[in-house]
């Protein structure tokens, strides 16, 4: 499936991974969105389950064994290119994780990883699907944290 200048939208999914107040955000090393910060995810395979996915791609970007996915919001992010053509357009699916095993650290295309205070998040260069998902889950991410 082409990323760039798509036929349809592609899915891809997000692992919000949160410890003691903070989020981890990785540092995008790749394009789309190089150089922004978001949560560790990525595209689902054909033929594999969202959840699956997302314990897939935790494990490849950030090293980290995770279990018991929780759907936890949807955004969509579609760019256009200066002519108005769909230049990426992604379906986004937000999973909260929980930390099974591991060392967490950069890996894959993340760039850099770093825990971040929610009262930070919004002050670091976020891809715009991930400002979007933080602002309409912020209340409900500092609730499951208090926990």
């Amino acid at each position: 499936m082409k990323r760039l200048y798509p036929d349809q939208p592609v899915v891809g999914i997000g692992a919000v991974i949160i410890n003691q107040g903070k989020i981890a955000l990785i540092k995008r090393g790749n394009e789309p969105s190089k150089g922004k910060w978001t949560i560790p995810g990525g595209l689902v395979e054909l033929g594999e389950s969202l959840e699956a996915a997302v314990i897939r791609e935790t494990k490849e970007e950030v090293c980290l064994d995770v279990e018991n996915p929780c759907l936890i919001g949807v955004v969509d992010n579609v760019d256009l290119d200066e002519q108005g053509k769909v230049k990426y357009h992604y379906v986004i699916i937000d999973y909260l994780v929980h930390v099974k095993a591991g060392a967490i650290k950069a890996a894959s295309d993340a760039a850099e990883l770093r825990w971040v205070p929610f009262d930070e998040v919004e002050t670091y260069n976020l891809t715009a699907s991930f400002r979007l998902f933080f602002r309409q889950n912020r209340e409900r991410l500092e609730k499951i944290s208090s926990y």
